[in-house]
């Protein structure tokens, strides 16, 4: 059966094209139609395909598609290929829902902008690549689209080019993520190496025959780690994060297309995609767990002290994505994809929310002078709240399945442990504080802003006026989002978890020869739990649920009823409060010790002393020991018939004179 799973990706890419080429010259209408139909048909196409998916009989999953050879050098060779699974099934859903509600969104989001057509291209092109990340066949294929959606990322962060900061922040996210890409890199020569090939089948294949390494750090360790380095710069995680809180310089749909729903999550798909040789490296998983936790709690702790709303959620982002590294970490696969998807409802609503205050107000995103708006944007208002209570895991909305499955994995896994399980049980009560802190500081008290609001906000909306609702093409793709921010936890359900069931066959397979406490449940198949185990969980569930309560308890006592307690708060704390505030100095460490030192050794060694004084200086001083040389020789053409008759008979005497000198000899 031909699935046509080249559609897909190449959908968004014509649409893209055309608007990129003939953007500029169209009416708008066209630029919309252009822009929505193509990643339209492509979520069609998309669910056509999982409808025939749950057709293929078990054996002819996965299910590939090749279309011709691309690269031969030898023995090795890359065919450009797609793989139709379980894992990139649940990744192609999520990119062209979400990526298609974003795009609607985008259109009342981006109606007075400049560079419309521009815009819409960029997020075209951003789809085509993302797509071919997620559908790969191999990893070569995994890296162009891994690559591309750093082109988009930067195109797209940076697409208010006439302010300096939207530029800066699209090249700090391009070169932080370059040093991410060089050790992704160094993986895949390291598997050409050693395994003659990059097709997932035929690497796992030949991985899943090697021992676990438990002895120390072999082959297996030194690929998940450098793996590991390109998914903390591609999903922001310790120490590569920097450029992702920055790249809220973007519109506010491209934070939540880009920073919250798809390509951040790349790293995540890549760990679980690799999960063969994650496996087999106790030490590459721990790496995976530590790199995770820290993450999440650290970007928390700086979340709860921002003002800026986008910027609140862009290290709330940062943390969501640690929760999804621990679970990886630990071997729950399943419940790390099971988080990125719920994570893909809720944070793409709450981009698209702060994106319509921020529409609302006028520009403004400052939480300092917002307030009062939940009457005068009520659809907003009870949109978001949907999303605050799924990402704060309250009960029985989609936050609290997916983290209750971590914190659960966390605890009974082998790979885990009661340290990370405490660390992220703290973290889920400061997630719970900072954004009901977003939460009562935007939409309860009196309007704290101005008439009109024009402070350099990332995007443009000064209108002026008095707050109001957004429009209704904004508006319904937060109503579907919010909908699904509700139920969509409800595949995960304890006892009754049908998205591990799904995923199983994926995280089972290439499991020869592991120990069988190392394989976790999901990849097990989630075989029924014993009756200690249900109660364990259960006794979890309690607990996640009390950090949320507790969370929420904070922010209403200090934002709601006692608003002057932060503040005094802050002068009694005033170092500690400082150090967090200004986000640990992270950036200005970097600056000083990275940036600085690579600027000026690059502006005084490689340009002052080799580019000037070696280069230039040879070349220059070549030109004037030339002129000097010709000047002199220069001399000898006098046009006097005594000066020739002199050098001539200069001339004879020395060749006379060298004769007999030879003579001699």
């Amino acid at each position: 059966m031909n699935l046509h799973l080249w559609l897909i990706p190449l959908l968004p890419l014509a649409g893209g094209t055309l608007n990129g080429l003939l953007g500029r010259r169209l009416p708008k209408p066209a630029v919309t139609a252009i822009g929505l139909l193509f990643v339209a048909a492509s979520m069609l196409v998309t669910w056509f395909v999982a409808w025939q998916f749950f057709q293929l009989p078990a054996a002819a999953i996965p299910h590939i598609e090749s279309y011709g050879a691309w690269l031969q050098a030898g023995n090795f060779s890359v065919e450009y290929a797609l793989q139709l699974d379980q894992l990139s099934l649940l990744m192609a859903l999520v990119v062209t829902g979400v990526g298609f509600l974003i795009h609607v969104y985008s259109v009342g989001y981006m109606a007075e902008e400049g560079g419309y057509y521009r815009f819409f291209s960029y997020l075209n092109l951003f789809m085509f690549f993302m797509l071919t990340l997620v559908l790969a066949n191999n990893y070569l294929l995994m890296f162009v689209g891994w690559e591309g959606v750093g082109l988009a990322s930067y195109l797209l962060i940076g697409f208010y080019f006439l302010r300096d900061s939207a530029p800066a922040a699209g090249k700090k996210a391009f070169i932080v993520n370059r040093i991410g890409d060089f050790g992704f890199l160094i993986a895949l020569f390291l598997l050409i190496r050693n395994f003659g090939s990059l097709r997932f089948a035929d690497v796992f294949a030949q991985v899943s025959k090697l021992p676990v390494e438990t002895a120390g750090a072999g082959l297996l360790t030194a690929t998940g780690l450098l793996m590991l380095l390109g998914a903390t710069g591609k999903s922001a995680q310790i120490p590569l994060y920097v450029w992702l809180p920055d790249a809220m310089e973007g519109p506010t749909p491209v934070s939540a297309l880009i920073h919250a729903a798809t390509m951040v999550t790349a790293g995540i798909y890549m760990v679980s995609r690799s999960h063969a040789i994650f496996d087999r490296s106790p030490q590459a998983l721990l790496a995976v767990a530590v790199i995770g936790t820290l993450t999440a709690f650290f970007a928390a702790t700086i979340g709860m002290l921002q003002f800026d709303i986008k910027r609140v959620l862009a290290y709330s982002t940062i943390s969501q994505l640690g929760y999804m590294f621990a679970a990886c970490g630990v071997a729950a696969y399943a419940a790390g994809m099971f988080h990125l998807l719920t994570h893909a409802f809720f944070k793409a609503l709450l981009f698209l929310a702060a994106g319509s205050v921020i529409h609302a107000v006028g520009g403004e995103q400052d939480m300092r002078r917002l307030g009062g708006l939940r009457k005068a944007a009520p659809v907003t208002f009870w949109t978001m709240t949907m999303a605050t209570l799924a990402i704060a895991g309250t009960p029985f909305f989609s936050g609290f399945f997916s983290k209750d499955m971590i914190l659960f994995k966390t605890w009974i896994s082998p790979f885990g442990s009661r340290a990370i399980w405490g660390v992220l049980w703290f973290t889920a009560f400061l997630t719970a504080f900072y954004m009901f802190r977003l939460w009562f500081l935007t939409f309860f008290g009196e309007y704290r802003g101005a008439a009109e609001n024009s402070h350099g906000s990332a995007d443009h909306h000064g209108h002026g006026g008095q707050p109001h609702e957004s429009p209704r093409v904004m508006l319904v793709p937060l109503v579907i989002l919010a909908v699904l921010s509700v139920i969509g936890g409800w595949v995960g359900t304890p006892g009754n978890n049908r998205i591990g069931r799904f995923l199983a066959p994926v995280f089972s397979s290439y499991s020869e020869g592991l120990p069988a406490a190392s394989v976790s449940g999901e990849a097990a198949g989630e075989a029924q739990a014993n009756a200690s185990e249900h109660a364990l969980e259960l006794t979890l569930t309690i607990a996640a649920s009390a950090a949320g309560i507790l969370g929420f308890l904070l922010a209403w006592f200090l934002y709601f009823r006692r608003r002057d307690l932060p503040g005094k708060i802050a002068e009694r704390l005033q170092g500690t409060y400082d150090l967090i505030y200004h986000k640990y100095y992270i950036d200005e460490f970097y600056a000083a010790t990275v940036v600085w030192p690579i600027v000026e050794g690059s502006r005084n060694l490689l340009w002052r002393v080799i580019d000037v004084g070696l280069i230039d200086g040879t070349v220059n001083e070549s030109a004037s020991a030339a002129k000097e040389a010709s000047n002199a020789v220069r001399q000898m053409q006098s046009g006097n018939l005594r000066s020739y008759a002199g050098w001539m008979a200069a001339g004879a005497a020395v060749v006379i004179a060298f004769m007999i000198w030879v003579g001699a000899k």
